[in-house]
């Protein structure tokens, strides 16, 4: 009788770890558009893990004046553990594909700066807008920046992917993909980061070796395209985001 107790505890602990497991939002989708006049103070925060791995993203914007348009797209999924193995789901489909996780954002927008009030408040702020995207399984980190903008009228595309541990020697396994247009009078920063995610401990004393890096700043009256591409290697496929866009 004890052991029959004791197993079905153990049936009943695995059926709720499942449960928990099943439960948690893996993927997540935002769809958004904005026009008016006023103040405004949005924020974005996404992570496909706990810690410093798998794919994270951090997107802020504030402001008061018009905001003439503001169209912002987002989806992320989480598909790998902690130690990038595929996560234990059983559904038919999960399959079909590789395995990985993933953040995609896309944002238009065009913003004016003015004083605003409203009933007893007022609010007086130059556009803020504050973009950084981490992919810690290939060691790449994108920033956009822009403040003290006045005016501020953008598009950006960035798409990543983090692939599973299970992958054939040499194979990719992560994507930082970024395409950047924007005219901006204020002051804007721009910049990325490449380095090794495996801390060289003997030549480097525990530091990762940085393989390339691109900072750009800003102030004034400008206009900005830029196009970024952070690959594991050159077997990661076709490019993702539009290198071509209409300006």
């Amino acid at each position: 009788m004890r052991g029959n107790f004791k197993g079905i505890m153990v049936a009943a602990m695995i059926l709720m770890a499942l449960i928990g497991m099943a439960g948690a939002a893996n993927y997540m989708y935002e769809k958004a558009a904005v026009e008016g006049v006023g103040y405004t103070n949005t924020e974005i925060i996404a992570s496909t893990q706990v810690g410093y791995t798998g794919v994270k993203l951090v997107e802020k914007q504030s402001g008061s004046g018009n905001v003439i348009s503001s169209r912002m797209e987002f989806e992320a999924e989480r598909q790998l553990n902690s130690s990038y193995k595929p996560l234990p789901y059983g559904c038919p489909y999960w399959n079909e594909g590789m395995n990985m996780d993933y953040i995609n954002f896309t944002k238009e927008a065009e913003m004016e700066y003015m004083p605003v009030s409203y009933q007893n408040g007022s609010y007086d702020q130059k556009w803020v807008e504050k973009l950084c995207v981490q992919t810690y399984r290939i060691g790449a980190v994108l920033t956009e920046m822009y403040t003290h903008a006045e005016h501020l009228q953008k598009s950006k595309e960035v798409k990543t992917r983090a692939y599973g541990a299970d992958l054939p020697v040499d194979c990719c396994t992560g994507v930082l993909e970024a395409n950047l247009n924007s005219n901006v009078i204020g002051v804007a920063h721009i910049g990325w980061i490449s380095r090794d995610p495996v801390a060289d401990k003997k030549l480097l004393k525990g530091r990762h070796a940085e393989y390339g890096r691109s900072v750009e700043d800003f102030t004034g009256v400008f206009s900005v395209e830029k196009f970024i591409q952070l690959w594991a290697n050159s077997t990661c496929g076709a490019i993702s985001v539009d290198w071509l866009p209409c300006v």
